[in-house]
């Protein structure tokens, strides 16, 4: 279930991070911490083991981001997106819970929950429903939001989204671009607050917008997103052209039209690696790293990472030009990460 993420090939090429100026330091002295402090099991001694566990390589992974991200920035969110078997023992929503993992993450994200499994517009079978409901009403149960995206446009079943999605209490976004580059018309069966969104609990509803194929410039992007009421910003970093977002943007789009504050959550992927993004280097096309693994056939330019690796994780978090650095410095409220369920891949 890795939709989302690939929505974002189409508008990137060549990507490089933006110029220094755009990333002023808002880490209030927290300092990055050393290669060898990353709490990782080194590349010879991973690829040594016959039987590493990777869901719990995952959780750790996340923890670690959180962890690094809260002390940074108190009250910084973390939403992982999909994998919510993390939360218990394998293959048993009722089984033994992960509260290290469920404390470190401050909500659940889940695609096609009632729309989108096997296509647009087509409701997802109700086994597959069933089966993601009984794991995430555990992570509600234990103080997590739960934000999910439907993939449906036809009126009818956008309305049926919204009422199923509000019957468990979760918080839904129905998708009517697969690609995730159009800002839909808020619904009147979406309740609207007219008061300050200063934490999840909050939030009534949310735009996911990772896709600026529509904007020509920051600019118009900006503005636009500007005007709509949302509660909370789902967005991406980077613009069609590979460069950042100024700080100041981003402290604009925190601000709804009639003056009360809502969130702004960056997008980030870790459970693959992107030859788009900044922190790509070309040579590893002929000098491959021993954690970048195979291109993912279905969507070239993404490659499977063995996301335990040390080396990998201090791209993600840690160091002064690390992607989750980058994110802080610009100063969003949290990160919403992709691939989290990468462990199937190795499973």
């Amino acid at each position: 279930m890795q939709i989302l993420k690939y929505s974002l090939i189409v508008i990137f090429c060549l990507l490089g991070c933006g110029d220094k100026e755009e990333l002023p330091n808002t880490l209030m002295d927290f300092e990055p911490i050393e290669n060898d402090e990353v709490d990782s099991m080194d590349t010879e001694e991973v690829d040594s083991i016959d039987s590493i566990d990777y869901r719990d390589e995952m959780r750790s992974f996340v923890i670690k981001m959180s962890d690094y991200a809260k002390s940074a920035i108190p009250g910084f969110v973390v939403i992982p997106q999909n994998g919510i078997e993390l939360i218990t023992e394998k293959n048993n929503p009722n089984g033994e819970i992960f509260k290290d993992y469920l404390e470190a993450t401050d909500a659940n994200g889940q695609e096609n929950l009632f729309y989108g499994y096997n296509g647009d517009d087509i409701e997802t079978n109700t086994e597959v429903t069933n089966y993601l409901v009984d794991y995430l009403k555990v992570a509600q149960a234990n103080g997590n939001e739960i934000f999910t995206i439907d993939y449906c446009s036809s009126n009818d079943n956008i309305e049926n989204s919204i009422d199923k999605n509000q019957n468990l209490n979760f918080i839904s976004f129905a998708a009517t671009d697969r690609n995730l580059r159009v800002i839909p018309e808020l619904s009147e069966k979406q309740l609207q607050s007219t008061k300050d969104i200063n934490v999840l609990e909050d939030a009534h509803n949310f735009l996911f917008l990772v896709n600026y194929s529509n904007y020509e410039t920051k600019e118009n992007l900006i503005n636009e997103v500007e005007l709509t009421d949302y509660d909370i910003i789902f967005m991406d970093m980077f613009f069609n052209d590979g460069t950042t977002f100024d700080r100041s943007m981003i402290e604009r789009l925190k601000l709804r039209t009639n003056g009360t504050k809502r969130l702004v959550i960056c997008y980030m992927s870790i459970g693959e690696a992107e030859n788009y993004r900044y922190y790509w280097d070309a040579s590893w096309e002929t000098e491959t790293p021993v954690w970048l693994d195979e291109e993912n056939p279905n969507w070239p330019g993404n490659y499977k990472v063995k996301y335990w690796n040390a080396e990998w994780q201090r791209i993600i978090y840690g160091t002064e030009e690390s992607y989750l650095d980058n994110i802080i410095r610009l100063n969003f409220n949290g990160i919403y990460l992709d691939i989290v369920d990468a462990f199937e891949y190795y499973e």
